[in-house]
């Protein structure tokens, strides 16, 4: 899993005048000329909220979570699925997401930390105009009466990526008759079809990719590709990718092995729990880039998405161990056996379906005219290119770093497709994009880079369409 919290620092005061003087006559203009913008965050980028007891199950202030090792906290965090083999999660587990995270205060040796999220990027965007809804509410940035120009989609980052681009498309459907009618009130005579920019970070820019290409279909349920139509072109004119992991991030290989901890003294959220969250599999690195090996021959492990392939080795819920917590999550099942049973269905689903997603954002497609593609690019810190793999216990260590953001390579956001046996110079890549940003900066401080929310004001607001 892709880890946004990191003790990194808001942009400094100083950053965010310079931005206010520069755009303050931009931030000025108002109009059908000037489209809405969407704010796309990644994994772990939303806050969670159970709608039976309205408790915060992910992002409250006063901690990142609730306990996963605590057995009712691991029924909160897991995405429910069915009893009956069928290998299907729950369509309703009573948990929405709620808001785009902001900050998020964690305790590290009773001591608190305050970690910025997403605020950097929102409150760059309202150094340009952009009146975001809950800042305004929270009273950090005054806008005065009005918001149309700058909107949040939280989405539950656990469930498949699929499912949240169709979610997604509802959303821009929605906000689009909204702003529509806001024009018409306003700008009298005004019946310019609304086109949203979208701002989209890590996992995010994979929800938007999927939407641009393939609008609300869903995978075929026959495992072919859905038809490549740009339907959610026709709602977006320009998209800014941060960091989004085009190509799969290594790190995952790790979490769906070891588990996942967020830091010192932070609980584990086990291989088990992570393991019931389709988008985990969604982000496994792809066949081909050397990204797991064995660890006693070195040999390399390609296809990494075979169902066969973790049932044999017990990876993931496969796991020997997997069934302490599988009694919590399946209850009304009373024997080892028909809880593995079932875990086994559900993994092997996951992985199936995520082979589908990868084959389908992987198609070579050029882009439909009127649709401009940027992607910001971070490097100059030590990534996980490649794991080697235990086999008894299954058990995943980092034995090569490359050059990326600390959590996803430069060469998975560029979706490089060159390798030793067959490089070349030039960039061989099913993207097909306008312009690509390299800044030297970690996965969650891009957001708040002071490069980059100059730039990403000058693409929303100077720079010529």
């Amino acid at each position: 899993m892709l880890c946004i919290f990191q003790l990194a620092g808001c942009a400094t005061t100083g950053d965010r005048d310079f931005l206010t003087i520069h755009y303050q006559r931009n931030a000025q203009v108002e109009g059908p000329d000037r489209n809405p913008v969407l704010v796309v965050p990644g994994l772990l980028g939303s806050t969670l909220r159970d709608t039976g007891s309205d408790e915060l199950i992910w992002g409250g202030f006063d901690g990142v979570s609730v306990n996963p090792e605590r057995p009712d906290g691991l029924r909160a965090l897991a995405l429910p699925f069915n009893a009956a083999a069928d290998g299907r999660v729950n369509d309703d587990d009573g948990v929405e997401p709620t808001w785009v995270l902001e900050r998020a205060k964690v305790r590290l040796l009773g001591l608190p930390f305050n970690l910025n999220v997403y605020a950097g990027i929102l409150q760059a965007l309202g150094a340009g105009g952009y009146r975001d809804e809950s800042l305004g509410t929270a009273g950090v940035i005054d806008y005065g009466p009005g918001h149309f120009t700058c909107f949040q989609f939280p989405y539950d980052w656990r469930r498949d990526i699929v499912e949240s681009a169709q979610k997604l498309h509802a959303y821009i459907e929605d906000r689009a008759r909204y702003v529509e009618q806001e024009y018409a009130e306003r700008f009298v005579g005004t019946e310019t079809p609304v086109r949203f920019d979208i701002v989209a970070h890590s996992m995010g820019g994979l929800v938007v990719r999927y939407y641009l290409m393939y609008g609300a279909q869903d995978l075929p349920a026959d495992g072919s590709l859905p038809a490549l139509t740009w339907a959610g072109a026709k709602r977006v004119e320009r998209a800014v990718l941060v960091a989004t992991p085009n190509a799969g991030s290594t790190a995952t290989i790790s979490n769906l092995l070891n588990g996942l901890s967020l830091g010192f003294l932070q609980p584990t959220y086990s291989a088990t729990l992570l393991g019931t969250y389709p988008s985990t599999y969604q982000l496994m690195p792809r066949a081909g880039a050397n990204a797991a090996v064995w660890a006693d021959t070195d040999e390399p492990i390609d296809d990494l998405l075979s169902p066969e392939l973790w049932a044999e080795n017990g990876w993931g819920l496969a796991a020997p161990t997997a069934d302490e917590e599988l009694r919590i999550l399946l209850p009304d099942l009373s024997s080892e056996k028909t809880r593995r049973h079932a875990a086994l269905a559900l993994q092997r689903r996951l992985l199936r379906r995520a082979a589908q997603f990868q084959r389908a954002m992987d198609q070579p497609a050029a882009m439909p005219d009127g649709l401009s593609l940027l992607l910001v690019v971070g490097d100059n810190r030590r990534t996980a290119k490649q794991v080697a793999i235990a086999r008894a216990p299954a058990a995943a260590e980092v034995v090569q770093f490359g050059d990326g953001d600390g959590t996803v390579l430069r060469a998975s956001v560029l979706h490089d497709q060159r390798n030793e046996s067959d490089w070349q110079p030039t960039l061989r890549t099913p993207l097909d994009y306008d312009h690509a940003l390299f800044l030297p900066d970690t996965h969650k401080g891009l957001t708040d880079n002071p490069t980059f929310t100059d730039n990403i004001l000058y693409w929303l607001l100077e720079d010529p369409r």
